[in-house]
Order: C-alpha cells, then sequence, then structure tokens
C-alpha cells in the first residue's frame, strides 16, 4: 500500500527546486496530497472531515481552519462523537490505523443506509493486514470507498524545523525506578519508534541513524539503542513505497538527557525563553493587562506567540536585552511618522518606550502592525521588571559561571547565604546545575548540608539525586541513606565544553549553549565518535562520511568549517566574550528592519539550496535553547536542523519530571484535553 498515489511532495533541492522545509512539507502534504487529492471527477463538492484525537492533532499543527476550507472542507468532526447522517456528501477519514478506529469507519459506511455518499480514507501510520482485510470482509463498504492510503503523518509539528511525538511523559516512563518492568515501557518506545519513522515516510527520507551507545548494561542506558532499532525495524519497511530512496539521504541522532542535564534547567536569556520561563504561559498563550482605549480601567488580552506574527520571528531568538532595544527603535521608527513623537517628556529628557507606545498606538493608518508591537512591548516590559525585580542577573551570571568553570563552591554558598529570599525554584536550579558540574560536592552528607543551607525540604533534594537515574546507573549509595550524585567516574571530564573564543557574542549571559550544537558540527564534520555513538546502517564508513561531511545526496555546496577548539580545563561550556551592554560600535549581524521585513524572507532567500537533512531526537524532552540551535546551525551549516523530541518543557515542567522519577507507582496520566479549532 503506498503512502501516495503522487509524486513525492518533499521535493526540494534533491530535484532542482527550492527548499521547502520541514513544516512546509508536512502542511503541503496534508492540504493537497491528502485534501487535494479526493477533488476529482463527481467529487468536487463540499466534504466533511473525520479524524481521531490524534489526528487532530497532527492537523491542527500544521493547518489553520481557513487552509481546510479552502480544500473544500465545510465540516469538520471527531470520530467517536455522535454524527448527524449526511449521505448525500463524501467524507475523508484521517485516522490511526486501530482496531476501534476500523469497527467505527465500517459502522458508518456498512449496511444500506451509511452516514456518507463515498469514503477517502487516510491512515496516520502503517495499517496491519489484517486490518486491510477487515476492511474488505464488508462487501457492502468496497464500492463507497474512493481511496485507502497510508499518508504516514503521526507527529506533531511545533516548529518550521521541530516536532514531538506526544509523549509527556515518555521521562518517567522509560527512566524511572524499576521502569522495564511496567507494561508501558516497551508500549512507549514502539509508539516513539512509530511515530518518528513516518517522518522519513513523510518526507521521503532515508536515515543514517546513529544513537548515543550504551555505557552499561541498565535498562535506562539502553533506552536509546532499543528505540533506534525500533525506528530502523519500522524504516527498513517503507522501502517498498514507491519513490521511497534506497541509499542513505539524511542524518538521524538520537540521544537523551542524559547528553545534557544542564539546558532543561538554565535559566535562557532570548525572549522566546524567558517568556515560557517567566511568564504564566498556558501552552503559547499569556494574558496581560492593557490599558484601556477608552480610558477605563485596564483591560485584559489574550496574546498568542506564533509563527504567524513577524515581530516574534524576527525576536524570538535573540536575547532580551536585544528584543527590548529592537522594540525601542521600531517604537521609534513608528512615532517618526506622527508630529507628537517630535515631543519631549515634561523634563526634557527623551520619551521612554512606554510614551512612544501611546504615541504609536494614536496612528489609526498601522492597524495590526501597531497592535502586535505594541503586545511585545508590553512582554518584554513585563519580563524585564521580574528580572530586576527577582534580582535574576546575578543569579544567571553565577549559573553561567559554574557552566564555564569560573565559579565553585565559594561562590555557590555565598549567593545562598546572602540571597535567602531568592525563588526556592531558582536556588533549586542553582543546585542542579552545581550537582551536574562538581558531583563530587553532593557525596555523603553534603548535599545535605546545601539543601538546607538553601532552605530547600527532602522533596528538592530528591529532584537532584533523580538527575542520577538519567546519567547513569545508581551504583553508589552511603550507608546513612543519604545519596551520591556520582554519575560516571570520567562523565564530567568528557562532557568538557570546548572553547569557542572564536564565537563573540555582545550581550551578556549568553555565551551558554547546549551540547547538541558540539554533538552536531562534529557529526558534520565526520569527528562524532564512533565508539559513543554507533550507526545502525550497513554502509560503508567511507561512503558514510564522505556524505556526512558534504551532504552530496542534495545538490549543494558543502558546509561551513567548524573552526577548531580548544578543551578547557574543568568547565562545561566554553567562555565568550561578553558585555551587557551593547558597544554603539558593535554589529551584531542583524540588521535594523521595518516592522514587516519578517526575517525569514532574507532566509528563505539565503537558504534555497541546502545539504542533506540532519534530524536529532531527544529522549526526555526538548529546550527552548535547543530549538533556537537547529535554527542558528541550518544557517551556519546551510543543511536543515530538525529537533524532535517526546515533549518540549520549560524549566518548571522538567523539574515536576523529574520528581516523579523516584515515584513507586507511576501511571499514565490521563491526556491534558486538547480543543482545536476545528470542533
Amino acid at each position: 500500500m503506498s503512502s501516495s498515489d503522487s509524486e513525492p511532495s518533499s521535493s526540494h533541492a534533491r530535484d532542482g527546486g527550492d527548499h521547502k522545509f520541514f513544516r512546509q512539507i508536512s502542511r503541503d502534504r496534508l492540504l493537497h496530497e491528502m485534501l487535494g487529492s479526493t477533488k476529482t471527477g463527481d467529487s468536487k463538492a463540499w466534504k466533511i472531515l473525520i479524524m481521531d484525537r490524534v489526528t487532530v492533532k497532527v492537523m491542527s499543527q500544521s493547518c489553520k481552519m481557513a487552509d481546510i476550507t479552502d480544500q473544500g472542507i465545510s465540516l469538520v468532526e471527531e470520530l467517536f462523537k455522535r454524527r448527524e447522517p449526511m449521505p448525500g456528501m463524501d467524507a475523508i477519514y484521517f485516522i490511526q490505523p486501530t482496531k476501534e478506529n476500523i469497527v467505527m469507519f465500517l459502522s458508518d459506511m456498512s449496511g444500506r443506509e451509511p452516514l456518507y455518499r463515498m469514503a477517502y480514507i487516510f491512515f496516520s501510520s502503517t495499517i496491519p493486514k489484517e486490518l486491510v482485510n477487515h476492511i474488505k470482509s464488508d462487501s457492502s463498504v468496497l464500492p463507497r470507498i474512493g481511496a485507502l492510503r497510508e499518508m504516514n503523518m503521526e507527529y506533531f509539528p511545533i516548529d518550521n524545523q521541530g516536532f514531538l511525538t506526544d509523549h509527556e511523559q515518555a521521562l518517567e516512563t522509560l527512566y524511572a525506578e524499576d521502569a522495564e518492568n511496567s507494561r508501558h515501557f516497551n508500549i512507549c518506545l514502539n509508539m516513539m519508534a512509530t511515530r518518528i519513522s513516518t517522518v522519513f515516510a513523510s518526507l521521503k527520507e532515508l536515515p543514517f541513524v546513529r544513537y548515543r551507545a550504551a555505557k552499561s548494561t541498565a535498562p535506562r542506558d539502553l533506552v536509546p539503542s532499543k528505540l533506534a532499532a525500533a525506528i530502523w525495524d519500522c524504516i527498513s519497511k517503507y522501502k517498498a513505497i514507491p519513490n521511497f530512496p534506497q541509499a542513505e539521504t539524511c542524518e538521524l541522532l538520537i540521544v537523551d538527557r542524559s547528553v545534557d542535564q544542564i539546558a532543561p534547567i538554565i535559566h535562557e536569556w532570548t525572549y522566546d525563553a524567558m517568556c515560557h520561563d517567566l511568564l504564566d504561559m498556558e501552552g503559547n498563550k499569556h494574558v496581560i493587562e492593557v490599558p484601556s482605549k477608552t480610558g477605563g480601567p485596564p483591560e485584559k488580552k489574550e496574546i498568542v506567540l506564533e509563527d504567524h506574527d513577524p515581530v516574534w520571528l524576527e525576536l524570538r531568538h535573540t536575547h532580551i536585552a536585544d528584543a527590548s532595544e529592537r522594540l525601542h527603535e521600531k517604537m521609534t521608527n513608528f512615532a517618526s511618522k506622527n508630529k507628537a513623537a517630535q515631543m519631549r517628556s515634561r523634563d526634557g529628557s527623551e520619551l521612554s518606550t512606554r510614551d512612544l507606545q501611546k504615541i504609536v498606538q494614536a496612528l489609526p493608518q498601522y492597524g495590526e502592525q501597531v497592535d502586535k508591537l505594541s503586545t511585545h512591548v508590553e512582554l518584554a516590559g513585563k519580563i524585564n521588571r521580574i528580572i530586576r525585580d527577582t534580582g535574576l542577573r546575578d543569579l544567571g551570571q553565577l549559573e553561567q559561571d559554574l557552566v564555564f568553570g569560573d565559579a565553585g563552591a565559594k561562590d555557590v554558598i555565598n549567593f545562598l547565604r546572602t540571597n535567602q529570599d531568592t525563588n526556592p525554584e531558582n536556588k533549586l536550579r542553582l543546585l542542579m546545575i552545581y550537582a551536574t558540574v562538581y558531583p563530587e560536592k553532593f557525596e555523603g552528607d553534603k548535599g545535605v548540608k546545601l539543601m538546607q543551607l538553601a532552605r530547600l525540604s527532602p522533596v528538592d533534594m530528591k529532584v537532584i539525586s533523580n538527575m542520577q537515574l538519567i546519567a547513569g546507573s545508581p551504583e553508589n549509595k552511603t550507608k546513612s541513606g543519604s545519596f551520591s550524585l556520582k554519575f560516571d567516574a570520567g562523565k564530567t571530564k568528557q562532557a568538557n565544553r570546548k572553547d569557542r573564543s572564536g564565537d563573540e557574542e555582545t550581550w551578556q549571559l549568553f555565551r551558554f549553549y547546549p551540547m547538541i550544537e558540539e554533538l552536531l558540527e562534529k557529526l558534520v564534520k565526520g569527528d562524532l565518535s564512533k565508539s559513543d555513538y554507533l550507526c545502525m546502517n550497513q554502509s560503508s564508513h567511507k561512503e558514510e562520511s564522505e556524505q556526512a561531511r558534504t551532504g552530496s545526496v542534495r545538490k549543494a555546496s558543502a558546509p561551513t568549517a567548524v573552526p577548531e577548539r580548544k578543551a578547557t580545563p574543568h568547565s562545561m561550556r566554553s567562555r565568550r566574550t561578553a558585555t551587557w551592554a551593547r558597544p554603539s560600535s558593535s554589529d551584531d549581524g542583524y540588521s535594523r528592519q521595518p516592522l514587516y521585513d519578517s526575517v525569514l524572507k532574507s532566509a528563505s532567500t539565503d537558504l534555497k539550496k541546502l545539504g542533506q537533512r540532519i534530524f536529532v531526537f531527544i529522549i526526555g524532552g526538548a529546550t527552548r535553547s535547543e530549538l533556537r540551535v537547529c535554527h542558528k546551525l541550518t544557517s551556519s551549516l546551510r543543511r536543515e536542523v530538525v529537533l524532535g523530541s517526546t515533549s518540549f518543557d520549560d524549566p518548571p515542567r522538567y523539574i515536576t519530571k523529574l520528581k516523579l522519577l523516584s515515584e513507586k507507582d507511576i501511571t499514565v496520566a490521563p491526556a491534558q484535553p486538547f480543543n482545536p479549532q476545528y470542533w
């Protein structure tokens, strides 16, 4: 059974066309290859789209209701809800290939009075033969089937270059104490493998599958290798799909949170990360109070941070101080179009951003643009107030000094003694970083004393000890009952970050980078350790190395060389030149463009021809800093880097998951209510 009767939809630089990014291909396949393909012959009339609870999330992450309507869909329904019969209309089913779904479909379309005239069925992943036979066995249904295809799209695009498998509890299911004895362990791994493999089936890509090698026989340490084997088993079956490549076309690197336990907890200083870390966000939504346009009390306004907002696209990966500066410049630019902008404040000083905001809001000709800009001014202002009021800058400096080897025990103890009022969560995050860089400082009762100094609870202490469950087998426990955080005898040395003094950053607290940046650069250069990162494929090392270096499958120039780096002793990340205030002569590489000169316009021009894709999948949750790095490396390596993970976690959520690792009875919680825009 083919994934589609049409030509490969992932046409890009490989066949001479312009490069299409990951989510755009997913969107095009759903709208044109699936919905559009049903508009043939006498079936061009309006149709009904029926989805289950998983496929509606797949659809909603890529397409808006207006996109679906443009393809001739008049109504969207849920498979397991009571539906009104419409025998004069055709229906499109986009569903998972499960027995329950097939039974429901057959009940809709069988008998003398089916709910719909014709049915076009598209499955999100490979359908077992026995289910195909079950459909064929109903002779009344067969004449009413207009199409029966596998779309192989059971992943959830969250970004132009990112996707999830929607396994929020993967960390607890796979890494908790005695997790391997739970029936959920293999279920989780197999479903994860199925969903990841549909990414490659959908894009018509055959990857080199690399994974972090196990350093012990502990089941938790074997998770990446087990997932790699399951993915390879799924992908191997896709070679029978028409137009599916028979030789490797891309790279897949599978790691887990053990490669970097600092990235999920350190304060990341980009506008995107600060929004989700410091503000009360619900997904990508946040409610703020804005001044009333009628002069009354402040009004509540819901903000949605999404890719359709060009201001968000431009600023999300910039330092919060840089974002604030750019917003002020944009406000100044808008205000200069009005004579009122020539005014000064009463004391003769320059107008503040808030004053400029009021002036700009009075310019009726800009409408939506002004509204979006004002929204970001409010958000950035709120974040900056939180940073100032909580003393977060000093904490952030200490965090990064620890990571780069510029601070030690004395600095941590001094901070805890002099900042007793610091938020408990922030103190816990500091100690988690300290424990990762200096695990020997938590041996015996040293960790207990530090937690007492920080006035943290035993539950918080358990979070730190649970980090060991991810890092390696908990072998060293003292008789006194206190824990040892001796993750791995050589691990601290191996995890030391290489010096990046050649990479200059103009903003203080912006020198942190997640480990996947270094791993991906080594992968491209062919320097990734073959003993630490094994490959499932049987290709020759010479061919594999050459393709890894040049991305030769897609006709593209060789990637930009990555500068050599020197090791820095006792440093988890490299040092970078950094000052909080940008020098006036400094050029940060960004042009000061007008509001709606989207960054993606210039990016898409520069990235029309890219080398082969690189996919990196992180088991146990990815971070915003890791997504930022994927965007950054796409430009520097000239190869699209796609980040996949089981979930997308902000620090508070990740800490909650760590707490659950030592719970004896871990049950899979019910899925969070999901209310898509379609119903």
